[in-house]
This record gives C-alpha cells, structure tokens and sequence, in this order.
C-alpha cells in the first residue's frame, strides 16, 4: 500500500528566486517542474524519498503578496547536529540571515530565516514529539 505524501503548496512572483533558497541554501532536490499548465508554471522541491515535497506556482499574469505574517512558519525537525549545522551553513552560504522568531519558542532549538518571499523557516534541532 502506497504512503499518503504531503504536498504544501503557494503561490510565489518569482520561482527561480524562491526555488533557489530551497535547493542551493537548503540542499532540496527539484523533484518535477512545469511550465504553462493551464496558465500556471511551478517548480516541486523536496528531498529525495521523503514523503513530503514543497510546490511553488506562479500563475501567469497573477501578482501575490509576501508572506501575511511572520507566523506562516514551515518547521523542519533536524535533530541530528551535524545535519541540523549543514542546513544552517547551507543558508549562510547561500546568503540568507537569520531571524528572531516572533514566537521566542523556535529560538530556544532553533534558528528561523526568511525566504525570499518572506515566509518563514525554521530549523529545528530537535527531534519532533
């Protein structure tokens, strides 16, 4: 029997940009990519046998705002060190800079960075549940 696999999905202006935080700063792999499928072009990143993916889309001739707040979080539970460091220099090297979380929460484990869409990540080494 086939696992369910979770997708999140969001609309973004600039796919290259905003792919580029999550496969060059974080190491995700590009899983699929489509150009103009009833007016919308996207890019699915996640990690290779993981059963979640992340799904950028840009509807052609469509605007979206930034993040709404700094709350939307997306929170990946590293709790292996070394893993949990490797992401947090990938995203320094690739330029990004940390944030203070508005929940004080994430930074007790954590270390929260901005996409270039503004949406939250957080880094938490620590093992869920």
């Amino acid at each position: 029997m086939q696992q369910p696999i979770l997708r999140v999905a969001r609309p973004t202006n600039d796919i290259d940009r905003v792919a580029d935080f999550y496969t060059a700063g974080l190491g995700f792999a590009v899983l699929a990519r489509f150009e103009d499928h009833d007016g919308f072009d996207g890019i699915i990143v996640g990690r290779t046998g993981c059963q979640w993916h992340l799904e950028f889309t840009h509807q052609h001739g469509v605007s979206v705002e930034d993040a709404p707040t700094k709350e939307h979080l997306l929170v990946l539970y590293l709790p292996d060190r070394d893993e949990w460091s490797a992401a947090v220099a990938g995203l320094h090297a690739f330029g990004a800079t940390p944030v203070t979380s508005e929940n004080p929460w994430w930074d007790h484990h954590g270390i929260t960075f901005e996409d270039p869409d503004g949406y939250r990540i957080v880094l938490q080494n620590a093992a869920w549940g």
